[in-house]
């Protein structure tokens, strides 16, 4: 038996968005259902490099499969310059949860990057108008991209407002999707007024001061805390969903005002996954503004990473090698 390699091109190659966001919408659901097992994260800090390691290990039990595995990732903010490398890395290992054999491995970031955008999707699934038709993109970098092909299988996106400070940007964004989509640049203010807004920038001081009155918001850039990108008030006045309590709080868009006692679980509707499961009510006729505060879990990663190779088998991809020996 052997391993599968799967690169960064592997891992585009043989993602389907639909069924990968049906698998991360399962992982949610096996959460919400007590099925999983997933550890904090844990880290290592390497304050001497300017950066420090992450390990995200998941088990999911979703019924009609299972799956196991483990992203080994990093953020070493030195790279780009000092070594003409990427600052984060990440590194997936995905297991047969029966035997422990390791079916594959392959490329975290981009894998990391899909799943993000599939997690918005499930998110705005339950959360957004069905009417929706209009998503406004605060920021052009890859992950939008992500957030439109991912929102675009849940909703009928037809117009695009894209607001960036860099007009390169814009214009790359606008190349790829504007034969499809009715793209235009906008202020972040237009973009807030759309039907959907994905917020995918680092910004540690609000950039967002408003949205429309029944807009739903994937509040996607903050992944460390400090980092916030909607003004308190948005948060405070709007059905807020989160993915996980201990990550949302400590690195996620409310960090900043929970740390500040401005916002406190009074203030949160609950997690996706009872949203998901039913527990909780998604959308409903009385709903305003609605946010999903997404900061990744490793079930996430793990229900990618079995689409991932589910496909890749299906369809004889992948370099496959001999990673593990024959002593028994």
């Amino acid at each position: 038996m052997q391993t599968v390699l799967l690169d960064a091109a592997d891992v585009e190659e043989n993602t389907q968005m639909a069924e990968l966001i049906a698998a991360v919408e399962e992982a949610f659901l096996a959460y919400a259902h007590g099925t999983v097992q997933m550890p904090a994260k844990s880290y290592i800090d390497l304050p001497q490099y300017n950066g420090d390691f992450r390990s995200m290990p998941a088990y999911i039990d979703a019924g009609d499969w299972d799956a196991a595995g483990i992203k080994w990732v990093n953020v070493h903010t030195d790279n780009p310059a000092d070594h003409d490398l990427p600052t984060v890395m990440g590194t997936m290992i995905y297991s047969d949860p029966e035997t422990a054999f390791p079916l594959a491995i392959m490329d975290g970031t981009t894998l990391t990057r899909l799943r993000t955008g599939a997690a918005a999707a499930v998110a705005t699934k339950h959360l957004a108008r069905e009417d929706a038709t209009s998503l406004g993109l605060v920021g052009a970098g890859i992950q939008s991209y992500t957030q439109l092909e991912a929102i675009a299988e849940v909703r009928d996106i037809q117009t695009v407002v894209v607001s960036d400070k860099r007009s390169e940007a814009i214009d790359a964004f606008t190349a790829t999707y504007g034969a499809e989509y009715e793209v235009r640049e906008g202020t972040i203010e237009d973009a807030g007024q759309c039907d959907i807004v994905s917020t995918t920038t680092p910004v540690r001081t609000p950039i967002v001061d408003s949205v429309g009155e029944q807009t739903h918001v994937n509040a996607i850039g903050a992944d460390a805390e400090g980092k916030h990108e909607l003004a308190d008030e948005i948060l405070l006045n709007a059905k807020l969903v989160i993915d996980d309590h201990e990550q949302c709080t400590h690195s996620g868009e409310i960090n900043v005002p929970w740390a500040a006692g401005t916002l406190t679980d009074a203030d949160i509707h609950g997690e996706l996954p009872d949203v998901v499961a039913g527990k909780l009510d998604g959308r409903t006729a009385d709903d305003g503004v609605t946010i999903f505060d997404s900061t990744g879990l490793a079930i996430q990663d793990v229900a990618a990473a079995h689409a991932v190779y589910e496909q890749a088998q299906a369809d004889g991809n992948g370099t496959p090698f001999g990673l593990v020996g024959t002593e028994k």
